[in-house]
């Protein structure tokens, strides 16, 4: 049994995680953090998260950048791991990430679905026979009308898996509209549609002389996201410091 603290409990993702550890047989939420205890949850919630002293084997993070500094001390000084699913950190934050995984245990990804973490290592194994074969790769994702962000972390995330796969010799390119010439057989061209509800779509495209392939993953709510990182919290529980991210879940 794996004893996990929420850290952003209250959130729609810490309440996302609460349900789906509640039927999870191998792991337990033993105790919550958030700026305010709404009295929802069934484990005991701290609104400072250094009262907190629940004896636990991760913490999953699910918050905002203004918490992240105070959690990482945290978990620094309980010697925890801790799966960082918190998006938006500064460029010094990203930076202290690495500095913490010297002394503990930490996982950070661009995307927690399990589904994306294998696509990654789908397209790249796709890439060293397409792509020297001189197929054209780009990727088209989709978000809710609501993200701010374009391109999607993930398909960023896709884009340098396929650049890895082709030892880097790659540029990506976002817009074409004031483009006027032939595409370049070196780049990775990525487009971004905004609209609705859409939760989240990512496909990445071989396009090659008479024939296509597509790789597509869709998700139809973010319950997909906090599996990830249940698996994440299950996996990093009792391992060594060290910079872990969703490729050694899948690995196992």
């Amino acid at each position: 049994m794996v004893k996990i603290i929420m850290h952003g409990c209250n959130g729609h993702m810490g309440q996302v995680i609460s349900n789906i550890v509640e039927k999870d047989a191998n792991a337990q939420i033993v105790a919550g953090i958030d700026i305010a205890d709404q009295g929802k949850n069934s484990y005991p919630v701290f609104t400072n998260i250094d009262d907190c002293q629940v004896e636990a084997d991760a913490v999953i993070d699910f918050s905002s950048p203004k918490a992240f500094d105070k959690l990482m001390d945290y978990c620094e000084k309980k010697n925890m791991p801790v799966v960082l699913c918190t998006t938006g950190l500064s460029e010094e934050q990203l930076a202290s990430v690495e500095e913490s995984a010297k002394k503990i245990a930490v996982l950070k990804s661009a995307n927690m679905s399990l589904g994306i973490n294998t696509l990654l290592k789908l397209v790249q194994d796709a890439a060293k026979v397409l792509a020297a074969a001189g197929f054209d790769m780009e990727i088209v994702e989709k978000h809710h009308n609501l993200k701010v962000d374009a391109p999607s972390g993930t398909a960023l995330a896709l884009a340098d898996s396929l650049n890895e796969a082709m030892d880097n010799q790659y540029h990506y390119v976002y817009d074409r509209s004031q483009r006027r010439e032939k595409r370049d057989a070196k780049e990775i061209g990525i487009s971004a549609v905004r609209g609705g509800s859409i939760v989240g779509e990512h496909e990445v495209i071989f396009a090659g002389p008479d024939e296509v392939i597509e790789f597509k993953h869709t998700a139809y709510s973010k319950a997909v996201f906090g599996k990830g990182a249940v698996e994440a919290a299950k996996y990093l529980a009792g391992k060594p410091a060290g910079r872990y991210d969703m490729s050694n879940v899948i690995e196992g």
